[in-house]
C-alpha cells in the first residue's frame, strides 16, 4: 500500500490527522493502481504532485476558475483543486503525463508543439488535458453554448474555432496564446 508521506494539517505540519479523518482510497492514475491513505481534506491536485510526484497538473488559483489543475477523471475533465481525492475511489486519473505513449506524443501535445501554442507553458498541461476532453465530448455529441440549433442531437458535434473557443473557456492563458491553442485543436479533431 502507498501511504502519503504529505499529510498536512491546515497549518502545514508533518502530523497525520486522526485515523477518523483518513480513509484508504484505490484509484488508476495513468493506467497505474494506487491504494493510499489519505486525508479526507485532501485535493487531488495535491494527491497527484505531492504523494505520486505528477507535477504535470498546476496550482494556478486553487479555486477552480484557471483550470491549470485540469486533469481527466473516467475520461470527464475536472478541475484537480476542487475535488477532494477521498471521493475518488475506484476511479480512473489520466494526466498529461499518461496521455505520451512510451516515446510517442499524443496527437494534442504534438499540435501543441507544432503551432507554438503556448509561451511559459504554465497552462499548457490544463489545456492539453482540457483539449482531450474536449474531442470526446464533441465526438459523444454533448453541445455547448456555441453549438448551433441546427445541430442533431447525439451525433458529433462539428469542432469550428467558435466552439472550441467556447469549449475551452474555463482554461485560461495568461500569455495570450489562444489563437495558436484553437488552432493546436483544430488540427486534431476530426
Amino acid at each position: 500500500m502507498d501511504s502519503s508521506p504529505h499529510d498536512h494539517g491546515d497549518d502545514g505540519a508533518d502530523s497525520a490527522p486522526p485515523a477518523a479523518y483518513r480513509s484508504e482510497v484505490t484509484l488508476s492514475v495513468n493506467g497505474k493502481p494506487h491504494t493510499l491513505l489519505i486525508d479526507h481534506r485532501r485535493v487531488l491536485l495535491d494527491l497527484l504532485r505531492e504523494d505520486l510526484d505528477l507535477t504535470g497538473a498546476k496550482k494556478g488559483c486553487d479555486h477552480g476558475q484557471c483550470g491549470a489543475c485540469t486533469v481527466l477523471v473516467d475520461g470527464r475533465r475536472i478541475n484537480s483543486c476542487l475535488q477532494l481525492a477521498v471521493s475518488l475511489d475506484g476511479c480512473d486519473v489520466l494526466t498529461v503525463e499518461g496521455l505520451t505513449e512510451g516515446d510517442q506524443l499524443h496527437p494534442l501535445q504534438r499540435a501543441f508543439l507544432d503551432r507554438d501554442a503556448f509561451q511559459c507553458g504554465y497552462c499548457t498541461p490544463g489545456q492539453i488535458c482540457s483539449a482531450v476532453g474536449v474531442l470526446a465530448e464533441a465526438a459523444a455529441g454533448h453541445p455547448s453554448h456555441a453549438t448551433g440549433p441546427a445541430t442533431p442531437p447525439g451525433r458529433p458535434v462539428p469542432l469550428d474555432a467558435a466552439e472550441i473557443r467556447e469549449r475551452l473557456s474555463g482554461n485560461l492563458c495568461r500569455c495570450g496564446a489562444y489563437p495558436h491553442i484553437v488552432e493546436a485543436v483544430q488540427d486534431v479533431a476530426p
